[in-house]
């Protein structure tokens, strides 16, 4: 498939006009061969990422963070920042990252995140229609959600909130999404799913009278990567993809 026309297959998925002002989705890095048949699918394209892909003779890497957020002055193969990108010019590898466009696109991060948790009559949470709210079949306590979110993600969650407080309606921004917890209590959520949170924001979180799950940032996207590589595969079948083993995130817990 002609690189041309699997970027058109994947901005439908993942519309770029839905991403937000500071986001840097798109071909970042352009392949050296213009026909594909080989992508591999990660969150991240870290160094370790970029050799398993020329290891694996892949045209093409699809992350869901892009590797360029700032300027970039130099491209060097001992600069964290710039190694994978270094590797993957090296050898003629591509780039795309579609983000949070993805987060907003139907079918996607956060649509992916909700259907894994079960949840019911999804929609867009406002303002920015990035994150989703929708309706548990049913209503379970705090700890309770909070076990299940652990279980259906393979994650860890940290909870603010009284244990035993009933949820009925959930809202969910996989990643990074705190700023969104105020959208979620006006929109009648009973709790906020995220990836990540401060340690303010749990206190905010019980002024706000909402409860709030942090279940890890690659948790809450990981998701959505075994759903995007079937819809991708329906639309280009003659393309093979594979998800990398060397994508595990940068944190664990004992």
């Amino acid at each position: 498939m002609l690189l041309k026309d699997w970027i058109a297959a994947m901005e439908r998925i993942a519309p770029p006009e839905l991403a937000l002002d500071f986001d840097n989705p798109g071909l970042l890095i352009s392949p050296e061969r213009k026909e594909i048949h080989k992508v591999l699918v990660a969150l991240d394209c870290t160094a370790a990422v970029a050799r398993e892909a020329a290891d694996w003779g892949a045209e093409l890497v699809l992350t869901h963070h892009p590797l360029f957020f700032r300027g970039v002055k130099h491209i060097l193969d001992d600069d964290p920042e710039t190694a994978a990108a270094w590797t993957l010019i090296r050898r003629g590898i591509g780039l795309y990252a579609a983000h949070t466009n993805l987060d907003a696109a139907q079918g996607g991060v956060n649509d992916a995140l909700m259907a894994a948790l079960g949840a019911r009559e999804v929609r867009p949470l406002p303002p920015e229609n990035l994150g989703r709210i929708g309706r548990l079949e049913t209503p379970m306590t705090l700890r309770g959600f909070a076990l299940l979110v652990e279980r259906r993600l393979h994650a860890r969650a940290d909870i603010a909130g009284d244990p035993e407080t009933e949820i009925a309606t959930v809202a969910c921004v996989g990643g990074s999404g705190a700023e969104d917890m105020a959208h979620a209590k006006a929109a009648g959520a009973d709790v906020f799913l995220t990836g990540e949170l401060k340690h303010h924001q749990g206190y905010y979180a019980q002024t706000l009278g909402i409860a709030l799950i942090a279940a890890g940032h690659a948790e809450t996207e990981r998701v959505a990567l075994e759903p995007l590589i079937e819809r991708l595969q329906r639309q280009t079948n003659d393309v093979q993809y594979k998800l990398a083993l060397s994508d595990r995130g940068p944190f664990w817990r004992a």
